[in-house]
This record gives structure tokens, C-alpha cells and sequence, in this order.
């Protein structure tokens, strides 16, 4: 008799994560429980995936004003150059957010931090190593130095969101033939590792993208859904919301190849509440 991967089986999996169980102590209890090999390992697998089939309700996002000056923004201190926008996905390309040695300078805090860059692992919420992603990286905390601190303002008076609900930025370096596969930055609230996802600050509801160079060739961020593609230039960002953590927001993105030279980038990801 074949053995059907049911909701209910799929959600008894995620409650067993979400009590502290491993991925290997469900599959050891559903072989017990008569379950074939192949079958449990692809409901642990499905599990793990998470599937929101209808999409919950909205909430708020940060955002930028354009009905009065739709080519520039003003914050704090410096001004920003609306490039590009579009509102499904709701996407932004800025330029001038850093300065040329604003740039610098993060790259070269980064350096000494570098270490290969993880993806979430959505069984327990915690981070793991993927070939999805190929690139190193620096994690920094909220307001860590002078500079930090300086950006993280500009950022929020950018897109009209409390500089306290953003992650601690993080550097990236992608080197030749590095990248990232298309991916969301939002968590599924289905997944087993979600409630250790939403800890600290809640949904992710947001994602600006900084360059800080311009890779000789390749690189660019894609977003296939739209077939829409931004080039890495020095100085420049793009930024995308996501009110509801499901595809229709139309977010999926990625790193194209890096195909000669390197390419550094600082991502800054944005929660619906305090970031603690």
C-alpha cells in the first residue's frame, strides 16, 4: 500500500521541530512508525519547505514617498537618486546612497571578518552552509561604529522605517564565480524553524541591497520573476518590500554569477518591529 504525505503528517513533522526534536530523531520515530525511508525523508523535506497556499494579510512596509519629487529623496544627510521603481514588486534603484568612501571603508571593516556566508536552515532556525550560496561574509551589529551607525540612520529616514527594527548590516564578497541563487528573504511562518526566525523583531518586511564596487563583469541582481535585472554599481541600491511573506509579492531574487573581478555588497534587512 503506497503511503501519502498528507497536511496532517506534515504538521505533526513541524510541531516535533518546534518542540526541539531533530531532523533525525522524526525520521528514526516515523520509521518506527512503519513509514518507508524514502517517504519520510521526502515529508521531512516538504516540511522543511514550508507551503503557504493562500496569502496572509498584508502588513506595513517601509516605503519612499515619490509624488512630489519622483527622481531624488532627501534624508539626513545626503541626497539619493531615484533610478528606477516599480510597484509589483514594489522595487527601488537608488543612487548615491554611500559615498565612494563610505564604500571603502565597509569593505575594508569586513575583511578581517570574512567567512563563508550562510543561508537559514528552516528546520531549527539557525544557519547552515549551502552551495546555493557561494559567496563570504561579515555580520555587524546594529550601530557597531561610527560609520554603521551614520548609514543605518540615512537608511531609515531613506525608507521612513524605525532605524531600531533593521538587522546589524552584513558585507558580502563574491568572488569570480560566486553567486546566489534566486531565493526569498522573507520567512515562511510554515516552516519548522519559524518561530526562531520571528524571535527577534518579528517578519522581515524589507531588503535594501548596496553596492560597494562595481564588479568588472557579471553579477547583477536578477529577479526572474519580472525579468528584471539590476547592475552592481559602486554606490548605488536597490530595495524591495515584501508586506506578506509569500511569492505573490514577487520578491524572488538573486545574485548572478560574478564572472570577472570580485563584487561587495552590504545588505540591510528590515523587520516589522524592534530588532533585539
Amino acid at each position: 500500500m503506497s503511503q501519502q504525505i498528507t497536511p496532517e503528517i506534515l504538521r505533526w513533522i513541524t510541531a516535533q521541530a518546534m518542540a526541539g526534536h531533530t531532523a533525525e530523531a522524526v525520521m528514526q520515530a516515523m520509521l518506527a512508525g512503519g513509514w518507508h525511508d524514502d517517504v519520510a525523508r521526502s515529508a521531512i523535506e516538504r516540511a522543511k519547505r514550508g507551503s503557504l497556499k493562500e496569502p496572509p494579510p498584508p502588513m506595513p512596509v517601509p516605503g519612499v514617498d515619490l509624488s512630489v519629487t519622483p527622481w531624488r529623496v532627501q534624508t539626513c544627510d545626503r541626497e539619493v537618486q531615484v533610478l528606477a521603481s516599480m510597484k509589483l514588486p514594489r522595487l527601488l534603484v537608488f543612487g548615491n546612497v554611500l559615498s565612494s568612501e563610505e564604500c571603502d571603508s565597509l569593505i575594508e571593516l569586513a575583511r578581517p571578518r570574512l567567512s563563508r556566508s550562510p543561508t537559514i536552515d528552516n528546520w531549527n532556525g539557525g544557519d547552515e552552509v549551502s552551495d546555493a550560496r557561494t559567496s563570504e561574509g561579515a555580520f555587524f551589529e546594529p550601530g557597531e561604529s561610527d560609520l554603521l551607525r551614520r548609514i543605518d540612520l540615512r537608511i531609515a529616514d531613506l525608507v521612513e522605517w524605525p532605524v531600531g527594527h533593521g538587522e546589524g548590516l552584513q558585507v558580502l564578497r563574491y568572488a569570480p564565480g560566486a553567486q546566489y541563487e534566486p531565493h526569498h528573504d522573507y520567512f515562511d511562518p510554515t516552516v519548522p524553524g519559524a518561530a526562531a526566525m520571528l524571535k527577534r523583531g518579528g517578519p522581515r518586511v524589507a531588503t535594501l541591497l548596496m553596492y560597494l564596487n562595481t564588479p568588472c563583469k557579471g553579477g547583477s541582481t536578477t529577479f526572474p520573476d519580472v525579468g528584471f535585472d539590476v547592475a552592481p554599481i559602486k554606490g548605488n541600491a536597490v530595495f524591495f518590500s515584501y508586506s506578506r511573506p509569500h511569492p505573490i509579492t514577487r520578491t524572488l531574487h538573486g545574485g548572478a554569477p560574478v564572472i570577472e573581478g570580485e563584487k561587495w555588497v552590504a545588505t540591510k534587512w528590515l523587520r516589522e518591529r524592534p530588532f533585539a
